[in-house]
């Protein structure tokens, strides 16, 4: 309806890696509670890669900040955008405004004067009652803040004399189009980001990584700076294996450049950037291509300290060590450090056990720590692990995919020197 209210969402989206504790958060799964809680409260819920690409979209995000009649804020994983864009609206705005944040999300000694109410997210998903309970709470705040007028801005609240701007005729005239004008072709004029974003993710699903790949070229000219886009096309393209695998791989790595592997310290381009390198490995076994996986995994395992980069980081030094013409010192000093990664993952995908998790990633860790013990010569320990990780594994192919891990990784030690 014409005078429907709105509310404008600040939040990054895709999966984004929470720095502060090394947990990745599927923003979007955040995102879909907080349209609920939105819609039923009877407002036209907006994030920023729902707005119609057509024009300018920083102009248009400006204006959603201005003149949406609520603005919910998620400062999770820290993000730096959505922190910048909450400080617009707290200075263009003096009320309806609401900030919310993963529970163990740290806030900065700024923002401890603001109110900032948290939900409970589980890695990459939200379970069913976590879910339930946000987005009643979320309705109960929305509720409480609409109407009321009170000043949530802590620029108002210090600058009591501040009048808050009101946008002219003139720019007003020149609104884009509401979100539902927008349309649905890849890369068409008028499509939102969110769009294309879906229509790539669904594709990858369906394993077209061809089709997959072509959506997000088109995605990254509309968002050329948009990390998260730029993985999943650099993902895409080195998984579609045209014109030829070995191809698909440099170009990859070109379509990584604008991510400055080298000195990035984000750990999923550092984990793709090594898993690229393992891959071109393979095909074209050059020393260098070697080294440049490893680096990226140790510098991955080092910031994140996760099972994913830490058993990579293992079996590449393996793979390293078992080269011929590696000096012995070197090849021992590789396996030495193989077998203490080895020992951390055990501790770190155990740990990370205790807590709440999705069945797809309690399989991930219980066969994290089942290669490890492989890896490790502890076949008892392994044969255990086993056991648990078949008994849950969500799909029959994961435990395929482990297995022929296993077998590669068997073959390497089985070479190895006493």
């Amino acid at each position: 309806m014409a005078d429907q209210k709105t509310c404008f969402v600040v939040q990054g989206y895709g999966k984004k890696t929470d720095f502060a504790t090394g947990r990745v958060l599927d923003l979007d799964k955040s995102y879909n509670i907080i349209k609920m809680a939105v819609e039923e409260a009877e407002l036209e819920c907006i994030r920023s890669d729902e707005i119609p690409q057509s024009g300018s979209i920083d102009r248009l995000m400006y204006e959603q900040i201005l003149t949406a009649d609520l603005v919910i804020a998620d400062l999770s994983t820290s993000n730096v955008n959505a922190a910048y864009e909450l400080g617009v609206r707290h200075a263009l705005r003096p009320f309806t405004t609401i900030v919310i944040a993963e529970e163990q999300f740290r806030f900065p000694f700024d923002l401890n004067h603001i109110v900032i109410r948290t939900y409970r997210h589980l890695g990459e998903d939200l379970g069913f009652s976590e879910a339930m309970e946000f987005k009643q709470s979320l309705a109960a705040a929305i509720a409480e803040i609409l109407g009321k007028d009170e000043v949530d801005s802590p620029v108002y609240t210090y600058l009591a004399g501040l009048r808050a701007p009101v946008l002219s005729a003139a720019d007003a005239a020149d609104a884009a189009p509401p979100p539902a004008a927008a349309g649905d072709g890849a890369g068409a004029d008028g499509a939102s980001t969110k769009a294309l974003l879906d229509a790539a993710l669904a594709a990858r699903a369906a394993g077209d990584w061809v089709q997959a790949k072509a959506v997000l070229t088109g995605l990254r000219a509309l968002r050329p700076h948009d990390d998260f886009v730029t993985q999943q096309l650099a993902l895409a393209t080195y998984k579609a294996k045209v014109p030829t695998e070995a191809a698909a791989l440099q170009e990859a790595l070109a379509v990584m450049a604008d991510l400055g592997p080298g000195t990035s310290t984000d750990p999923e381009t550092l984990g793709l950037w090594a898993a690229i390198h393992k891959r071109l490995w393979e095909i074209e076994p050059e020393p260098a291509v070697l080294d440049e996986a490893i680096k990226g995994a140790l510098k991955g395992f080092i910031l994140k300290q996760d099972h994913y980069n830490g058993i990579n980081l293992a079996f590449l030094l393996d793979v390293r060590a078992a080269r011929a013409g590696v000096p012995a010192d070197e090849a021992t000093a590789d396996r030495v450090r193989a077998r203490q990664a080895r020992a951390d993952v055990v501790g770190i995908a155990q740990q990370r056990l205790e807590g709440e998790l999705s069945d797809e990633e309690r399989y991930w860790l219980t066969a994290t720590i089942w290669e490890a013990h492989a890896g490790l010569g502890d076949e008892s320990a392994a044969a255990e692990w086993e056991a648990t990780a078949v008994a849950i594994a969500p799909e029959s192919w994961m435990v395929d995919s482990t297995r022929e891990q296993l077998a590669k990784l068997r073959t390497l030690q089985a070479a190895a020197p006493p």
